[in-house]
Parts: structure tokens; C-alpha cells; sequence
């Protein structure tokens, strides 16, 4: 790298960041990230939902002890910057200087997408750290065919499945070098079979942890098929990624990096470019979200960043004005995906522009983390009044029961301000940790709308508040509701069991 091109990346990555701790200053916590928080502190091979990476970036956050939205957003925040910086590093690689790095770096810090999702404590940035990370080594293997390349490719990979099973459809890409003679030739030389061998045996603790558990992951599945990816249709999932990523992004970028793979460099770009569409393949084959796709859409870029570089900056270098003028306008989409403006400021700014109607609510916000902060400390002030005003006796073995893993979260983390109880839940990777043997007398239930839910597990079930969100984005978000659950009819273990198959309810 010349002076110059470190001097681009450095500032890229400056505003980067800054962009990402403003939106801190705005932020409370989104409802994953809460569950995300609590696997730190149950370090395991596997969790219900998800790989077993992001508990041990949690642990480490949590060693802070700290329920600073800044600290938890610390592995997000380092990933993020690695990303421009190995965007950076594949564009190099792929013959490419300071003006397509420019433009691809721009590209990414104005796509409202890549804001929110490299912003949140959530396997999401990792994945995508870790295919930006396995796609340079991919494309330095094409390049150069040498077995150091396809070792680090080898370890990114296995970084990948443990941070996100989206790594599957990068690895199912992998299949291009078999097609072409040239890295086919070099896999057979550099007996890939080890590398296979080493990637499965570093999975392997992850996948007997999941065969012990009946495979919930596959349950996890299954109930996101039902409710949500099978009401997708693969159209609408295109049209949110192209505005996710900027409309401008899509048609200065996206589109020519098309054209570029088909026309230059065919040695190198045809096997990356056959690996690139693998995996969009097997991605809208399982019907994926739009933003299951955004790791992809991180290594199309550069490629269409050097379409403008040696295609058309080569003849025409003044057109790098109008197209950095068409970027810069396309800016005013960051807020859209992060919150780099007061609540106050977007309620004014930009909801007006996403403004949805939900009966009995004031607003629907797209995004909880912009009114959190309020809803967890209003949500922990009332746990406190109710839990104040039990006998003491009971409040000595009281304990909280979050209905969603995002309410029980909230009270492990939040909670402690406010000396409240730890908090249990059945819900995802927190049926896991719940606790054994007999259950208290008295329990404090907390939940949104699930009518007369408790009463099948306590003989006396009694309403004592009702917290309402006028932000919430749907009906059953409204309203949050306390009871004082007493009476068990069950012990924790039989309570276990009743729950085995409705993990993800």
C-alpha cells in the first residue's frame, strides 16, 4: 500500500467509527442483542439459535461489567472496521489503486444496511466480517494458488460457521474452484482433503452439542419457515436488498460489477465470480431475508468499483466527479439505517418517511433500538414497585420470569441497578439456563400479549401492571404486562419439559 491508500482507508474507518458511536449516544439495546449479552455468561459449544462465536466476544465485553450500550457494541464496532479495511486489501489484490478503493469504501459507509447491521451486538456483523476475511483469501488463492492462502481460507471458513451457519452458503460457493482446471489442479496438489478434514474436526464440538440437544437449530428453522421466510416472496426480498444497500449503490456499483466479472481478468474472476453466484443461488434457493445477503453484496462491490477505475476512469478521468457527487447525495440515507440522530430529530426527519399505522399505537418505530433506552428503564422502575411491594419473605426467593429471551435479558442486564431478581425465560437459548428443582412460591411474570398464558402453570395468576410502548411497530409489542404468579403447579424440571418443543414460541 502507498502512503496515499492507507490515508483513504484510515479515513474511511474514522468515519466509520464515528458514525457508529454517534448512533451509540442514540442507542438502547435491541431485543437480540440483550439474549446475544447473556450468552457470555453461559459459555458453551452451541446455543439454541446460533454458532457459539458471539458468546465468547459477550464474555469478553461483559468482563467490563458494564451495561454500557458502548461496550457491548465493541466486537461490532473492531468488525466493522475490518471490513473497510479488507474490502480495501481484496480490491488491491484484484489489481485495483486509490480511486476504486474510494468508491467502494464510500459505497459501503452510505448503504443504510450495512450501517444497522454492522452497528447492533449480533452474529450479523460477524458473518460478515468473516466472508469479507475467507473472500480476500479466496481471491489471493485464485491469484497465486499457494498453500499458505488456502490454510488462512481454510480458518476464515471455520470462523465463519462458528459466527453465523450462513458460512454454509460461502462454502457451498467454494465448489467454483473445482470447475476451472487451473485451481482445480492446485487443490489436488495442495491436498485440499486436509483442509476438509481440519474444518470438520473444528466444527465438530459445535455440531455434537447440537445432536445433544435434538437439534434445535433445525426446530429454530422450521418455526422462522412458518412465520416468516415462506410468507417472502424472493422479489420483495430483491427489492428491500437494493434499497437496503442505496438505490444509488445498486446502479453505479452493483450492476457494472457484473459486466466487469464477465469482461476482464478471466483467470481470476470467472472462478470468483462462478463462487459468487453459488451462493446467491443456494441463498434464494432456501428463500433467505434480503439481509442474508449482505456479505455477499460486500464482495460484489469491489468489483464494481473497478469497473469505473479501468474501464471508464482509464478514458474519462473527470467522470469520478459526478459519480463521487451522485455518492455523496446518496448520503443522506445513513440515517435510515443507524441512529445518527436524536430520536426527537428522526421522529421529525425520517419516520415520516416510514411512518406505518398500528392500531392502538402513536408511532411504529422499524427499529426498537432508537426508544429502548426509555422502554427498558420505565420497564425496570415498574419490576421494581412490584417487586417492592411483596413481604419480604417472598422477596427473598421471588424470581422473574421474561416471556421473550429480550425481556430476560433486559432484567439481567438492566435489572441489577434496580436490585432486582435474576430473571428465567423458556424462550430460545434461555431454556438452557433455567434453574432446577423446586420452583418459589412466588414468581413475577413478565410479558407481552399472551392472554392467560400463566394460569396453566400457577393456581393464582393476578395482572398487577400493564406498561404501554406507543413506539412499538406491531400489536403484540404495545403492551408489556406484570403479574404475580403464585402457587406453582409444576417444579423448574417438569416446567423443562412442558417447554422441550416450544423453544421458539
Amino acid at each position: 500500500m502507498s502512503k496515499q491508500t492507507k490515508l483513504i482507508i484510515l479515513f474511511f474507518c474514522i468515519v466509520k467509527l464515528t458514525l457508529h458511536l454517534i448512533a451509540d449516544s442514540h442507542s438502547g439495546f435491541q431485543g437480540d442483542e440483550l439474549l446475544h449479552i447473556e450468552t457470555g455468561k453461559h459459555l458453551a459449544f452451541g446455543y439454541m439459535e446460533f454458532p457459539p462465536l458471539i458468546a465468547l466476544f459477550a464474555f469478553i465485553q461483559n468482563l467490563f461489567g458494564s451495561n454500557s450500550v458502548y461496550i457491548h457494541h465493541l466486537f461490532p464496532h473492531i468488525a466493522s472496521i475490518i471490513i473497510i479495511i479488507y474490502v480495501a486489501k481484496t480490491i488491491i489484490e484484484l489489481g485495483g489503486k486509490n480511486k476504486a478503493i474510494f468508491l467502494a469504501l464510500f459505497c459501503i459507509i452510505i448503504a443504510p444496511s450495512f450501517g444497522r447491521s454492522q452497528q447492533l451486538f449480533q452474529p450479523v456483523v460477524f458473518s460478515q466480517l468473516f466472508w469479507v476475511l475467507s473472500f480476500y483469501q479466496l481471491t489471493k488463492f485464485v491469484k497465486y494458488l499457494d498453500k499458505r492462502s488456502l490454510w488462512y481460507l481454510t480458518a476464515f471458513v471455520v470462523l465463519g460457521c462458528t459466527a453465523k451457519y450462513d458460512a454454509l452458503f460461502f462454502i457451498s460457493g467454494l465448489f467454483a474452484l473445482l470447475l476451472y482446471k487451473r485451481t482445480r489442479q492446485a487443490l489436488l496438489q495442495q491436498q485440499f482433503w486436509k483442509n476438509i478434514i481440519v474444518v470438520i474436526l473444528l466444527l465438530l464440538p459445535n455440531l455434537i452439542w447440537q445432536y445433544a440437544n435434538n437439534f434445535p437449530v433445525l426446530q429454530m428453522f422450521n418455526r422462522l419457515y412458518e412465520t416468516q421466510l415462506d410468507k417472502i416472496s424472493r422479489i420483495e426480498s430483491l427489492g428491500q436488498l437494493l434499497m437496503g444497500i442505496n438505490p444509488l449503490v445498486s446502479l453505479l456499483i452493483i450492476l457494472p460489477a457484473f459486466i466487469y466479472l464477465l469482461k476482464n481478468n478471466k483467470s481470476i474472476n470467472r472462478p470468483l465470480a462462478v463462487s459468487i453466484l453459488l451462493s446467491v443461488l443456494f441463498l434464494s434457493f432456501k428463500n433467505g431475508k434480503s439481509y442474508y445477503f449482505y456479505p455477499i453484496v460486500l464482495t460484489i462491490i469491489p468489483f464494481g468499483a473497478l469497473f469505473w477505475e479501468q474501464i471508464v476512469l482509464e478514458k474519462k478521468k473527470w467522470v469520478i466527479y459526478p459519480i463521487t457527487t451522485l455518492l455523496l447525495l446518496g448520503a443522506v440515507l445513513i440515517p435510515f439505517g443507524m441512529p445518527v440522530y436524536s430520536f426527537n430529530r428522526y421522529l421529525t426527519k425520517i419516520y415520516p418517511f416510514e411512518k406505518k399505522e398500528i392500531e392502538g399505537g402513536k408511532y411504529a418505530i422499524k427499529y426498537d433500538e432508537y426508544y429502548t433506552k426509555q422502554k427498558w428503564q420505565t420497564t425496570m422502575q415498574e419490576l421494581k414497585l412490584v417487586y417492592d411491594s411483596l413481604p419480604l419473605e417472598e422477596r427473598n426467593i421471588c424470581m422473574i420470569w421474561g416471556k421473550h429471551y429480550g425481556q430476560a435479558g433486559a432484567v439481567n442486564l438492566l435489572g441489577v441497578k434496580y436490585n432486582l431478581p435474576k430473571a428465567f425465560s423458556y424462550h430460545g437459548s434461555f431454556y438452557s439456563w433455567t434453574p432446577k428443582g423446586q420452583m418459589p412460591n412466588t414468581i413475577i411474570a413478565l410479558s407481552y400479549r399472551v392472554g392467560d398464558f400463566f394460569s396453566a402453570y400457577f393456581d393464582e395468576v393476578k395482572l398487577v401492571r400493564i406498561i404501554y410502548n406507543p413506539y412499538a411497530n406491531n400489536e403484540e409489542e404495545l403492551y408489556q404486562r406484570i403479574y404475580i404468579c403464585k402457587k406453582p403447579k409444576q417444579d423448574f424440571d417438569k416446567m423443562k419439559e412442558l417447554f422441550k418443543i416450544r423453544i421458539f414460541e
